[in-house]
């Protein structure tokens, strides 16, 4: 029997075909490639067309000088009432009774709270029964002197007649017993003004439970609720110290901290222009009504008080305002004074001893070396370096380079 000889066709390599591995490793090399020629495209793309950093930017403006009314002069600070007290009580007790809320306004003398005034009220009920009978007392006093004065007085008028009918130790006697009379009168006139003064300090203390606005004005928060217990000082624990906090909303100031370089331009009556963190867009008139006489070392800074005459309801204490002191009308009469350039603080940067600032011109940072003044209500005043008008860079750039190509922010 003949064996069949092997089929070796099916063991031929056909070199033409690549095999399929190959073929996957090809499409993927392919696709990575496409995506890295567009991932360069892109990176191209940016760099040249949107690849300059976003800045913010800010313009040096000029102030004084030109018939302005500024005086370059800017501060910042906080609403305040000249007027403003934290009403307690004078006596220690419990809150029995509050009749004011926050935004209240009340009159001078008007009853605002009162405390638990029981036992006060007893002490003055028994107060006025001490002193009632001790007025009862002194009409008793009073008549036993008159009745012993007379009898003394008789006793001298019989001795006087017909010395025989009275011995003259009898008269003595009768004297002495007028003189205690009287002395017991004025010991009971004694106890009876003792009795009127502890009745005047029962009252007082219960007038001391109700508890007084002491001056017209509005009610800005309540510091106790009816039920807790309040003292003149807080005592620590529940103890409450004050009962509520008011302000006299008329008499509303600004007090702001003025560089103590600048202070030679502010003077007591010169006008101001207010500016609050809240409205942004209305100023207010102002008025500068004192320059505190003193400075403080660690900030070098004078404490300036500026009225404002503007009276609106929308100006709360302790709101943030910004203050633009204008020219007097004693300096708008005198020499005009020499233009000064003025920038935001941000803008300039210390460099060792020198200061600068960095320009935006055609798109690029330009750095410029200045003599800049101290900070004043986030600005400074640019001595020299500055003409004005200049566009100055604020930020959007860790680390400046002159040369450095950016974008304005709009």
């Amino acid at each position: 029997m003949t064996t069949p000889s092997p089929d070796l066709s099916r063991l031929t390599i056909n070199r033409d075909v690549p095999a399929r591995g190959v073929r996957r490793a090809l499409r993927t090399s392919i696709v990575i490639a496409a995506v890295a020629v567009v991932l360069v495209a892109a990176a191209l793309w940016v760099l040249g067309r949107g690849g300059a950093p976003v800045v913010r930017v800010a313009t040096a403006v000029v102030v004084g000088g030109g018939g302005s009314a500024s005086s370059g002069v800017v501060a910042n600070g906080y609403v305040v009432a000249r007027t403003q007290a934290s009403v307690s009580a004078k006596l220690p007790g419990r809150l029995a009774y509050l009749g004011v809320a926050e935004g209240s306004h009340v009159t001078e003398g008007q009853v605002i709270a009162r405390l638990d005034n029981a036992d006060y009220t007893a002490a003055v009920g028994q107060a006025e029964a001490t002193l009632a009978s001790e007025q009862a007392s002194l009409i008793e006093t009073e008549a036993d002197r008159d009745e012993l004065e007379r009898e003394a007085h008789r006793a001298r008028d019989v001795r006087a007649q017909n010395a025989n009918l009275i011995a003259q130790q009898d008269v003595e006697l009768a004297d002495s017993k007028a003189a205690q009379g009287v002395a017991r009168a004025q010991a009971q006139q004694a106890r009876v003004r003792a009795a009127e003064a502890a009745l005047a300090v029962a009252r007082a203390n219960l007038d001391n439970t109700l508890i007084h606005a002491p001056f017209t004005g509005t009610v800005l928060r309540k510091d106790a609720e009816v039920g807790e217990v309040v003292a003149p000082s807080v005592g620590g624990g529940l103890t409450r110290g004050a009962v509520v906090t008011m302000a006299d909303l008329a008499t509303l100031e600004v007090e702001v901290d003025v560089n103590e370089a600048y202070i030679a331009r502010i003077e007591a009556g010169a006008p101001a222009r207010i500016t609050l963190d809240a409205y942004p867009d209305t100023s207010f008139r102002g008025a500068v009504r004192l320059v505190v006489p003193t400075a403080d070392r660690q900030k070098a800074t004078v404490q300036v008080k500026v009225s404002i005459l503007d009276h609106d309801r929308r100006i709360l204490p302790e709101m943030g305002a910004r203050v633009e002191f204008l020219e007097s009308k004693r300096q708008a009469a005198g020499p005009a004074p020499r233009p000064r350039v003025s920038v935001p603080a941000e803008a300039v940067h210390a460099d060792g001893a020198q200061t600068l600032v960095w320009l935006v011109r055609d798109g690029r940072l330009e750095r410029r070396t200045v003599d800049a003044g101290p900070a004043s209500g986030g600005l400074r005043e640019v001595r020299s370096g500055l003409a004005g008008g200049e566009v100055l860079l604020l930020s959007g750039v860790a680390e400046p380079v002159e040369g450095m190509k950016v974008r304005v922010k709009p």
